[in-house]
């Protein structure tokens, strides 16, 4: 998906691609590493999604901050990275 595209997305649309994207990400690596999937190029794809929409949450803080939670108070950009900060903590 083109950038482009991406910027017209609303955040909770890109909190969801985002997860899918992942979820599409660890199913490549265990495919590969089944050598059930022979074009590993797939993986180089899923990555630059995911690296495209981090990055458009680090763009548009200002958009990010309206869409805070009232209960948490915990905006949803900041929720992805401390999950991705978990998730690497669990693989160490």
């Amino acid at each position: 998906m083109k950038y482009s595209e991406l910027k017209e997305k609303s955040v909770g649309e890109l909190n969801s691609l985002l997860k899918i994207s992942r979820e599409r990400l660890r199913d490549l690596r265990f495919k590969v590493a089944s050598k059930q999937l022979k074009n590993i190029r797939k993986i180089r794809e899923e990555k630059k999604l995911i690296a495209r929409i981090l990055t458009l949450f680090k763009e548009k803080p200002q958009e990010i901050n309206k869409d805070k939670s009232p209960q948490s108070g915990v905006s949803s950009a900041e929720k992805v990275r401390s999950d991705s900060k978990e998730k690497s903590k669990e693989k160490k």
